[in-house]
């Protein structure tokens, strides 16, 4: 059996500054172009480029033009050119992803974050590159997008996590049924019309309108109804008008332990349960829906200039968001079906 012999590599490297240095010397000694790709294990025709790209036209003893190869040119021109073939930026690969990506942001109301976006747009664009979620939040602290911090109150309202004191030497006494009574059922978010209830105040006094807020869940679906003060008589009178005009909705709904919420232990229709004194991670879903709200409706501005029309949108806003703890779906997507069964 014959073996051919191959002199040229299996994964093609380029040219070292020793070699094209050997390749001069090579020339210079009257080495011809085969000679030297067999001393180097090069390419006959890698040796001929190369020799191309380094030669320098120059005048002999005799002033008539020759061409020399010169090791230190082809180098400088290699270096050249690997500076303009690097891979192309980040911005430039990705730039449908931040064209479209801007525009979601800057839109009001925005129904995005930048984690819901990111999936969003893979789901729309399997095919083009899209930055991680680090990535973008890394460009938007460097001020590199049009996107800026002060769109993205949320991460502006992030704080670093503290223990939950215990008040309980306050002693306050529970306006109605404990947390503590809910079922696992309600707990682990297993089923639908299991509520968290508060009220949003603009201006904090009692005659002010405020916003009563009612978070599903399981969907994190949102209801909002303005009303004309936060008196407790007033905050059951809405709850149950609330209640009364959609009772399939509603089994349990569970509030805070304020005074304005004294009385809706006596709500028709569903269980009401109450949280523990200075406790609002016990009802995370509703706080978190509160703090997007102030995205709308900055904290100290009075409500009487808000519409039942912008409530509204406002509410379609948050229950038209694509949330990660809802793979990625909205609550407006998820409701019907939610009824449905």
């Amino acid at each position: 059996m014959t073996q051919s012999k191959n002199s040229t590599a299996e994964h093609y490297q380029q040219l070292t500054p020793e070699e094209r240095g050997a390749i001069e010397a090579y020339l210079n000694a009257g080495k011809s172009k085969a000679e030297i790709s067999r001393l180097l294990h090069r390419s006959r025709s890698t040796i001929s480029c190369e020799i191309r790209r380094g030669r320098v036209q120059q005048r002999n003893y005799d002033y008539l033009f020759v061409y020399r190869y010169y090791a230190d040119t082809s180098q400088l021109f290699h270096e050249r050119a690997r500076q303009k073939c690097h891979s192309k930026g980040l911005e430039e690969r990705c730039w449908l992803f931040f064209k479209m990506f801007t525009k979601a942001l800057k839109r009001r109301p925005r129904i995005e974050s930048v984690d819901s976006y990111i999936h969003v747009f893979k789901q729309a664009h399997p095919n083009k590159p899209c930055p991680s979620t680090p990535t973008v939040y890394r460009y938007i602290d460097q001020d590199r997008l049009d996107v800026k911090n002060i769109d993205l109150p949320a991460k502006l309202r992030r704080h670093v996590k503290t223990s939950h004191h215990n008040h309980s030497c306050k002693n306050k006494r529970l306006a109605g049924p404990s947390i503590e009574e809910r079922s696992d059922v309600i707990n682990d978010r297993k089923r639908f019309g299991d509520w968290e209830g508060d009220l949003v105040k603009g201006k904090r006094q009692a005659s002010e309108p405020a916003l009563l807020t009612l978070t599903e869940r399981q969907l994190r679906y949102e209801l909002i109804v303005k009303i004309p003060n936060y008196h407790a008589d007033t905050c059951l009178k809405y709850l149950q008008n609330v209640v009364d005009k959609q009772p399939e909705l509603f089994k349990t709904i569970t509030f805070d332990n304020g005074s304005e919420f004294k009385l809706l232990d006596q709500v028709k229709g569903p269980q009401v349960y109450f949280a523990h004194p200075y406790s609002p991670w016990e009802r995370g879903g509703n706080e978190n829906q509160n703090g997007l709200i102030r995205e709308y409706i900055p904290k100290g501005q009075s409500l009487h200039g808000f519409s039942k029309d912008a409530i509204a949108q406002v509410q379609e806003a948050l229950n038209q968001k694509h949330r990660k703890a809802l793979s990625y779906a909205s609550a407006a997507e998820l409701i019907e079906a939610a009824l449905a069964s």
